[in-house]
């Protein structure tokens, strides 16, 4: 019980400290704007265009504001060494790190609502299947958030943290499948798309909006939520070996 009461505790403290400030809150509900707006620029076809445009925008939102927030946070404690202050608490270091990640992923998911808000007045949502969309939601949230903390742990400095999230995020943006089928990418590029985990939550997020997908719905919940543990478990890890003496 003690434990869970910490966990609350931070959570709440890093969601009122971090997440609820004026430029966070601005950027989640900026940055889907400007995506959906580039891409309606881009493909040229309007309205018409915006169901297959849906899922890229839902993925990218949760992926760009789980990873940049999370890696600033985690690291500016760390360097601040309040971090080292949490980690000498009596609570176990898996309930120390959900709590510490649980406000990145509620921001995630409150990004990912923002175009699907913004969608609601300009589509027909009666088509989607809610059953598997906002699972799909949950779980991308979860594994970007984790992957945001597998690089926050894995540095020192925030630029730093920023640059390696960088590696990980560009390339999905192409190779995910967010905005044209991996079926179209070269042949030799495409066994890389499958070891990322936004490639499953995109094909979750387009059957629930298209109902098709590349790959069995049971194969990508499976995979995603393979790597939403694989990342943790790498977290902590990485934390008990560089951050704990």
């Amino acid at each position: 019980m003690k434990a869970w009461i910490a966990f609350w505790n931070i959570l709440v403290k890093d969601v009122r400290i971090y997440y609820l400030k004026p430029p966070n809150i601005s950027w989640g509900i900026i940055f889907p704007l400007a995506w959906t707006g580039m891409f309606f620029i881009r493909s040229g076809a309007g309205l018409d265009s915006l169901p297959s445009l849906l899922p890229g925008v839902i993925s990218v939102s949760i992926l760009f504001g789980t990873t940049s927030l999370l890696a600033v946070t985690v690291t500016f404690e760390k360097k601040g060494r309040s971090f080292e202050r949490l980690l000498l608490a009596p609570i176990p270091l898996e309930v120390l790190m959900l709590a510490k990640t649980g406000g990145a992923i509620l921001f995630g998911m409150a990004n990912a609502f923002v175009p699907v808000a913004i969608a609601s007045f300009l589509m027909d949502f009666s088509n989607v299947n809610w059953a598997t969309l906002i699972p799909a939601i949950v779980l991308v949230a979860i594994s970007s958030t984790f992957l945001g903390l597998f690089v926050a742990v894995s540095v020192r400095e925030v630029f730093e943290a920023q640059t390696f999230s960088n590696f990980f995020r560009f390339p999905m943006l192409f190779l995910c499948g967010l905005f044209f089928p991996v079926a179209k990418l070269p042949i030799w590029l495409r066994p890389l798309s499958y070891v990322l985990p936004l490639t499953y939550g995109a094909d979750i997020l387009h059957g629930s909006i298209h109902r098709s997908t590349n790959l069995p719905l049971m194969l990508d919940f499976g995979m995603l939520a393979a790597f939403c543990v694989a990342l943790f478990i790498l977290s902590l890890r990485n934390i008990q070996q560089k951050w704990i003496i």
